[in-house]
């Protein structure tokens, strides 16, 4: 069969995707250029926000549609959403061959043979497609007890870099958050998959690893050995090569003085810490049960940069929350403005089914939610700006990620700017550059 992958949501999702596809190919299917020409459709939803969730609909309705007009043989819907709303999903969209939870990707190609099997008996969970596995392959809130996938087997992500997940689940309980319910609780991998995934990779051109995780700080927490996130990271260090080095979501108050000597000397770590702060009152973080984190999240700017010149911080805040008052939330933006972050994103909250945080009382409305978060963007763009300005003339390393766009150290994929290159570079190469110009969050250079 040929297959068409639909990807949603955020880098572990893609990681998983990549698994699935591993087995797929394996299996002596083949991947299709194109979702709309392919014999399966495999859509791998997200469940996050209420966008996410949006999204994730719009895609197994279009996917349906195109099996309806006979132009796919099954569509089969796996990860986040699916894995928390099964019985909604298969009720929504009777076309659906199968759904497949988030510890069950290693039955993709099983499942997809029941599914294009003509002869399979119909469900009553799917009265008119072919679901028989559709229930059998979700086990909701019981995950695998080890988390240890295989090595993908291709990267969706290109030539020049890839994604490295270290650990599944969650071992926060924030109350806004929905994931430790979907995902289960924080499961490290094993340091010796890791790492023979990290050399394969790095041995195929990979040229930057992007360490991934729910909480990668935490990595190692349960082998209860002494292994934690840095003996990875020392570890990683030791495979020759020139490569960077990424590590991806670092809550405030994890984030510890060895982790910060790692990256001021290792000969491979890109000095940027992506610290999702969430909101910055400490009544706001009380009620989102980062309570702990008050302290650290207060004074993270100032810490990491005395600990680690030249580092490129990034963050992420909500707006909304319920509790959040005209005064919280201008506190909240005058430390955004004090710690003047390099990137920043913003969402309005959303409340999520079974989350301690849907049932709290005086929650600002959406339209206020999505001004303030309007408010705080509009504030980081003069940030940004005033930052990007002072890199104009200047000669930086950047990595050729595809024809013509290139990345700085200081620029994370899918969530900050590119640069784009005036003249022809290999893809997968290192290249020095000299900013010419800036075009939004980008920079044009040559």
């Amino acid at each position: 069969m040929t297959i068409g992958l639909v990807s949603l949501g955020c880098a572990k999702n893609a990681v998983d995707l990549q698994v699935m596809a591993g087995h797929l190919l394996k299996a002596g299917h083949t991947l299709a250029p194109d979702p709309d020409c392919a014999d399966v459709i495999l859509v791998n939803t997200c469940a996050f926000i209420e966008s996410a969730r949006e999204e994730a609909v719009a895609e197994i309705a279009r996917a349906c549609e195109l099996k309806r007009a006979g132009r796919c043989k099954a569509v089969i819907a796996a990860g986040c959403f699916v894995q928390r709303y099964r019985a909604e999903v298969l009720k929504a969209f009777p076309e659906l061959d199968a759904v497949l939870g988030v510890d069950a990707l290693d039955h993709i190609a099983e499942v997809v043979g029941e599914a294009t099997r003509a002869s399979l008996p119909r469900t009553s969970r799917s009265p008119r497609g072919s679901g028989a596995l559709a229930a059998s392959l979700i086990p909701p809130g019981m995950p695998k007890k080890v988390f240890d996938p295989p090595i993908p087997a291709l990267r969706l992500t290109g030539a020049a870099f890839a994604y490295l997940k270290v650990a599944e689940g969650c071992a926060h309980r924030c109350a806004y958050c929905a994931i430790p319910a979907i995902r289960g609780k924080f499961r490290s991998r094993p340091l010796k998959s890791i790492l023979a995934e990290a050399r394969a990779l790095v041995k195929t051109g990979v040229k930057e690893l992007n360490v991934i995780a729910q909480d990668p700080m935490l990595y190692g927490v349960d082998f209860r050995d002494g292994t934690n996130l840095v003996t990875l990271l020392r570890a990683l260090d030791r495979i020759k090569g020139d490569f960077w080095v990424r590590v991806l979501y670092s809550y405030p108050s994890e984030i510890t003085d060895e982790f910060l000597d790692w990256m001021n000397t290792s000969p491979h770590a890109v000095k940027y810490i992506d610290v999702p702060l969430q909101h910055t009152d400490p009544k706001i973080l009380q009620a989102m049960a980062r309570g702990s984190a008050v302290k650290a999240t207060l004074a993270a700017a100032e810490r990491l940069r005395a600990a680690v010149p030249d580092v490129t911080l990034r963050t992420t805040v909500m707006t909304g929350f319920p509790g959040e008052t005209p005064a919280t939330f201008k506190r909240m933006l005058a430390d955004v403005k004090r710690m003047s972050f390099d990137h920043l994103g913003v969402f309005a909250f959303s409340p999520e089914e079974g989350t301690p945080a849907a049932t709290l009382p005086r929650r600002p409305s959406l339209a206020v939610a999505e001004r303030r978060a309007g408010e705080v963007m509009a504030l980081q763009k003069r940030i940004w700006s005033a930052k990007a300005r002072k890199h104009i003339g200047h000669t930086f390393r950047a990595l050729v990620i595809a024809p013509g766009i290139a990345r700085l150290a200081s620029q994370a994929p899918d969530v900050d700017g590119a640069v784009h290159l005036r003249s022809a570079a290999e893809v997968g190469t290192f290249v020095d550059v000299t900013i010419g110009k800036v075009r939004g969050f980008d920079f044009e250079a040559k």
